[in-house]
């Protein structure tokens, strides 16, 4: 349904709400996905193929619906990340600040607390995570590394998935309106 303003409604009670958090929430989630993301799979290999970092990004930048929120969020997430990797530092931080600004101008537009409209989100913006990366791959180092679109399809999907259940968790650590 569409409604003069160009915000897609679908049954919400908390319809054009901006989400609050605590500060230590915003400070211990992110931090908590940067340590997974680089210590987890260390043990078991079968994880590195989650992609929390972002997940956490686009979650907390759909919520707060203000881009400029989003892009500070996916810019201190990434360069957090890229100090824990042995990539160049800024690969995380530039793709991330690129999917939480477009993840908050989504959550401008969308009724976002559907599980279904996440698991679309979660599947679309972890395409656009790992296209930006690409790019910046390719552009900036001259990395000749192809795009496989089937393997990046099928982790999207497992990305979503996970995203969904995480996205349900963090819903549980909103202050109440």
């Amino acid at each position: 349904m569409s409604y003069p303003d160009g915000r897609i409604l679908l049954n919400s009670q908390r319809e054009g709400q901006v989400s609050r958090f605590r500060f230590w929430v915003l400070l211990a989630v992110p931090l908590a996905a940067i340590l997974f993301q680089a210590y987890v799979p260390l043990f078991f290999q079968f994880l590195r193929y989650l992609e929390v970092p972002m997940l956490v990004v686009v979650y907390f930048a759909i919520m707060q619906r203000s881009q400029i929120s989003g892009l500070l969020i996916g810019a201190v997430v990434g360069l957090a990340q890229d100090s824990l990797t042995t990539e160049p530092l800024g690969m995380y931080g530039i793709a991330k600040t690129l999917v939480g600004y477009f993840a908050a101008s989504v959550g401008l537009r969308l009724d976002v607390d559907h599980p279904v409209i996440r698991l679309l989100l979660c599947f679309f913006f972890y395409i656009v995570h790992k296209f930006f990366y690409w790019v910046i791959l390719r552009a900036m180092f001259g990395k000749p590394l192809p795009f496989d679109i089937q393997n990046t399809l099928v982790l999207a999907l497992l990305n979503a998935v996970v995203g969904v259940s995480l996205f349900h968790f963090l819903d549980k650590l909103r202050e109440p309106a």
